[in-house]
């Protein structure tokens, strides 16, 4: 990697965050946020938390004033203020934080901003540009790199990070396995108040009985998905891939090829390595905040990545793994984000099982390419980068339309 250009583009490690669910933008974003304002403010005798825009729509369901609570409430009595009907300028998941002594006089004040996968900014600071690593932050500028130095996408980023990525995947790794064998395991109702069942560990029964291969392993790749979405659900411990929202994902595309195809964990790192690049790509250019550009930033960038990750794991060349991605995150293009009561549910869990499936068949209908199409995985970026934008707020992450008007938490009227 000859070339010498200024760095544009961060960490992967942004991509990939450890942490509860059920939404890294509405649980993991804000329980950093309050750690880093009782960090500067640890004298407080009260807290006031005010939540507005998608935050304070959605954030009773997405468990954002349990995150606060339980970080605040330890060192002195906090309050939360839901403000949905206010949307400050910097980003809808705003957040304001206020610090008072004994006597009710104000000792300091925090306004932040959850922008997506954990990440948190504000007008002072923004933690997506912090750790700038990396000179190309487009896909087209990547393939000239590594076609001047006959190098693959995971090379590519392993020059930039170093070594030691490795290490940090090998842990992301062993998380998502974590999450899959914990969801799987897992029966009963999920919590929130909508009555929804888990599905992971019936469909994984289902799938294992049929006798065709092909019928087998689509309900694999099913159940591993609900399996980890179902886990986020609950509050279990995921990895953003690249959100909460998003995370069965890739890790149902990479267990599933790991189990059925015996693909070592080296191969599995290295197709994460690509995954998180392509995702970088997606943050860094347009969004993976379902409130700011809908669930095509979430579950269209995770379905992204699986192709990625898949079209490496199976030979593709340069050309076709980008293709892959293209293809898999153009058809999630206007996909809105509307959950049902604000929760990680519905239709959140089945739309990480139908995006897993697609990325596999994004990757099988690249395969069949030569990799040369019309257009490109960056075209698509600014594309639903655009779209996002035009979005009315109601079909970003603030459950006040399309399925979260439609549908009740009431039990909808019986079929027969």
């Amino acid at each position: 990697m000859a070339r010498i250009a200024i760095a544009s583009m961060e960490t992967i490690k942004q991509i990939f965050r450890i942490g509860s669910g059920p939404s890294s933008s509405h649980t993991m974003g804000p329980r950093r946020a309050a750690e880093q304002f009782r960090a500067r403010c640890p004298e407080a005798r009260r807290y006031d938390v005010t939540l507005y825009g998608s935050l304070a729509a959605t954030g009773k369901g997405h468990m954002t004033d349990v995150a606060i609570l339980e970080t605040l409430t330890p060192v002195a009595p906090t309050e939360i203020h839901w403000k949905p009907d206010i949307t400050l300028p910097f980003h809808p998941n705003g957040m304001k934080f206020e610090g008072f002594d004994a006597e009710g006089r104000l000792l300091d004040t925090y306004t932040v901003f959850s922008i997506g996968g954990g990440t948190l900014a504000n007008e002072q600071f923004n933690e997506q540009k912090s750790a700038t690593i990396y000179p190309d932050s487009r896909i087209i500028d990547i393939m000239h790199r590594i076609h001047e130095e006959d190098a693959t996408y995971w090379e590519y980023v392993e020059h930039y990070e170093g070594r030691e990525i490795w290490d940090y995947l090998a842990e992301i790794w062993q998380v998502m396995q974590r999450a899959i064998h914990a969801g799987l395991s897992a029966e009963g109702v999920l919590p929130g108040g909508l009555g929804l069942r888990r599905k992971a560990a019936l469909y994984k029964v289902k799938a294992e009985g049929y006798g065709s291969a092909s019928i087998k392993n689509r309900g694999l790749v099913y159940a591993y998905a609900l399996a980890v979405s179902e886990h986020n659900a609950s509050g279990g411990q995921v990895v953003t891939a690249p959100t909460c929202g998003s995370c069965g994902v890739v890790p149902a595309v990479l267990y599933h090829l790991k189990t059925s195809r015996d693909f070592p964990d080296q191969s599995i790192l290295r197709a994460l390595a690509t995954a998180g690049l392509f995702a970088n790509v997606v943050r860094t250019n347009a969004s993976i905040s379902g409130a700011e550009v809908g669930c095509q930033g979430e579950v269209g960038g995770a379905c992204a990545m699986g192709a990625a990750a898949a079209s490496q794991l199976f030979g593709g060349s340069n050309l076709q793994i980008e293709y892959s991605a293209e293809m898999a995150l153009e058809h999630h293009l206007g996909l809105t984000c509307d959950p049902v009561c604000g929760l990680v549910q519905i239709p959140c869990i089945e739309r990480n099982a139908f995006a897993a499936a697609r990325a596999l068949d994004a990757n099988t209908y690249g395969t069949f390419s030569d990799g040369r199409h019309r257009v490109s995985f960056d075209q698509v970026v600014e594309v639903m980068r655009k779209t996002g934008h035009d979005l009315p707020s109601l079909y970003r992450e603030t459950s006040t339309g399309g399925l979260a008007s439609a549908y009740s938490a009431k039990k909808p009227p019986r079929p027969w």
